[in-house]
């Protein structure tokens, strides 16, 4: 008959948990299935850091939602008020073409629908002008809401740049390519000379020009300014270098060419091309009937607001 040890030797469960082996010594697989029964507990602060993880997993994703949902116009820069056609918070346009600009710019909406605002603005405070410009155009809804005709002119002078911004429904008429024009052309040059009235008026000018039909100027001075300038240091070096191959193979022409081509009229002196030559002398003497190693000359001369348009990113940008 199989003996039974008393209660006070038998193996610990939990000892034998933790082992894996009994306490006779014998593999105690029979035991595994036993062992989840005696787990130990969970050690103080185990569950205090599952849960304080999950707080901070939850905090970030949060965060990053608020973030994402946030409208980004709140980092970027503040946009001002639409107080008339010439918004000139730079302070970069005089009181004489200012005034002159509104009396145009209402005149030209009056003939039809197109709206044309001018806007400048001391800085952009580190936005790109173009999405500046695209919210500032939305945000006065520049143009009709069924047409979206209208335009932004913008200027920001202490960072150096402008934008015409083009609505929907004037991008086929006003086009990049014209906007560039009229930026490169009427306004660098300008702004680069200190003349801000001068280059936006002159910018005005041609946007309503090209709106009413009449691109064919804009274009054709775009062409003319693509040209090569003048360079009076190109003209003098070309001149030097003509005069010099005249003296020099002149001379040497002179010397060599008469005694080969020519008619010898005596020891040394030969008659060619009308003129009469001694190469073997540093000077010549010459006589001709029409003419000589001469060169002449001759010259002869005788209660506003937009109304409900947006704009699709259409236009271009520039510095200067």
């Amino acid at each position: 008959m199989r003996s039974v040890a008393p209660p006070s030797v038998l193996p610990d469960p939990a000892l034998r948990c933790r082992s894996g082996r009994s306490s006779f010594g014998k593999p105690s697989n029979w035991l595994s299935v036993r062992c989840a029964d005696h787990a130990s507990p969970p050690r103080r602060g185990e569950i205090g850091g599952s849960v304080g993880g999950a707080r901070r997993n939850a905090f970030l994703t949060l965060l990053g939602l608020i973030f994402c949902l946030f409208p980004l116009s709140v980092f970027a820069a503040d946009l001002p008020a639409l107080t008339g056609r010439v918004v000139d918070n730079a302070g970069v346009i005089d009181a004489g073409t200012k005034a002159a600009l509104k009396q145009k710019l209402a005149a030209f909406e009056a003939k039809g629908s197109d709206q044309i605002v001018v806007a400048t603005i001391p800085s952009l405070d580190g936005e790109e002008i173009e999405p500046y410009a695209n919210r500032l155009f939305r945000f006065w809804k520049l143009g009709q809401a069924k047409e979206n005709n209208g335009v932004l002119l913008l200027v920001a002078p202490n960072d150096r740049k402008m934008r015409i911004e083009v609505g929907y429904g004037l991008e086929g008429t006003l086009t990049d390519l014209h906007t560039k024009l009229i930026i490169e052309n009427d306004m660098v040059p300008a702004f680069r000379a200190g003349d801000f009235s001068g280059g936006i008026s002159k910018a005005v000018d041609d946007m309503v020009m090209v709106l009413e039909g009449n691109p064919e100027e804009l274009e054709a001075r775009g062409k003319r300014n693509e040209e090569a300038p003048f360079n009076p240091d190109d003209l003098f070096f070309g001149v030097f270098i003509t005069i010099w191959a005249i003296i020099f193979f002149g001379g040497m022409a002179a010397s060599i060419l008469p005694p080969i081509f020519g008619k010898k009229l005596g020891p040394g002196r030969y008659r060619w091309l009308g003129m009469t030559f001694e190469p073997g002398r540093r000077s010549s003497s010459s006589s001709s009937s029409g003419g000589g190693w001469s060169s002449g000359s001759s010259s002869s001369g005788g209660g506003f607001s937009g109304g409900g348009g947006s704009s699709g990113g259409g236009g271009s940008s520039g510095s200067w």
